[in-house]
């Protein structure tokens, strides 16, 4: 599987935003968001990436209908949310498969499926801690397996910010704020013109990023398909696999034009760096 560096935007600046490593962008997970087939992640704390065979899911009626992140919830709504660390970023509008097999968060399935399906995704690394802007995930499958373990499909919903710790055994549970994208402060932004500059930009990396794992290099389709801005920009972050701080950077920002300019200029950046590695094997082409 090929993986990009990415260059991460200098001029925005975030809380989560510094970053010891390069953030790395898997054009391969573009694909696979578009046709919505789960990603399977392997951190060493809650998740296990394994074979797993297929059965039939169990789907779950969703509490939590989809929005498009402008409306309901209000953001001065405060409520108790379960809160499962997890060394990735979820964005609204993701997919993600999980397979619980800590008993806490047995326990904690077992009180959502007889409950409200909604549980909390946050950021947690040995370098940054545990972050306070996170992601709700809901339960649209799930299937339990042998020893009580539970196999989970589950979609990215609200975002929300911690306010309160309101236990923290045998699992976090919080109360939260929602979180919603405010009007940029210019007041005058195009969006839909920028939204578009970033899925130009994105196929322009994934026609050279092609070239360079000497893949065809066909035609990219259409990746915004008919998103509004915000939840096109939510998208696009949601690809940038392998950088969980870059992607809860752009999770924390509550404007929607500064989410796709930031996303726009790392972008750009990996762009130049893939043209001039694509220039250099053009004069320097490998004899294997």
């Amino acid at each position: 599987m090929a993986l990009l560096q990415l260059i991460p935007s200098s001029s925005c600046s975030s809380s989560s935003s510094s970053l010891s490593h390069k953030p790395i962008l898997n054009p391969n997970t573009i694909s696979s968001t578009l046709s919505s087939s789960p990603r399977f992640f392997s951190p060493a704390v809650a998740l296990r990436h394994r074979r797993h065979k297929s059965n039939t899911l169990k789907c779950s009626a969703s509490s939590f209908p989809e929005k498009h992140h402008t409306g309901s919830p209000k953001s001065d709504d405060v409520v108790e949310l379960p809160l499962f660390p997890l060394p990735l970023v979820l964005f609204p509008g993701a997919i993600l498969p999980l397979q619980i097999f800590e008993f806490r968060y047995r326990m904690m399935m077992h009180t959502l499926l007889q409950t409200d399906l909604r549980f909390g995704v946050i950021y947690t690394d040995a370098v940054s801690g545990t972050t306070d802007v996170g992601c709700v995930g809901e339960v649209v499958k799930h299937e339990r397996l042998v020893d009580d373990r539970f196999f989970l499909i589950c979609k990215g919903q609200e975002r929300f910010r911690v306010t309160n710790l309101v236990r923290t055994k045998p699992y976090l549970v919080a109360e939260v704020t929602w979180l919603e994208d405010r009007p940029s402060s210019s007041g005058e932004e195009d969006l839909d013109a920028l939204a578009n500059e970033v899925e130009s930009y994105m196929k322009d990396v994934i026609r050279l990023s092609n070239r360079l794992s000497g893949k065809p290099e066909k035609e990219v389709q259409d990746l915004r398909r008919n998103l509004f801005p915000t939840p096109f920009s939510f998208f696009v972050g949601s690809t940038f696999e392998g950088a969980p701080r870059e992607q809860q950077a752009l999770l924390e920002l509550e404007d929607t034009a500064a989410r796709l300019k930031r996303e726009k200029e790392t972008l750009r950046n990996t762009l130049n760096y893939l043209t001039a590695a694509s220039a250099v094997k053009d004069v320097f082409p490998s004899n294997s």
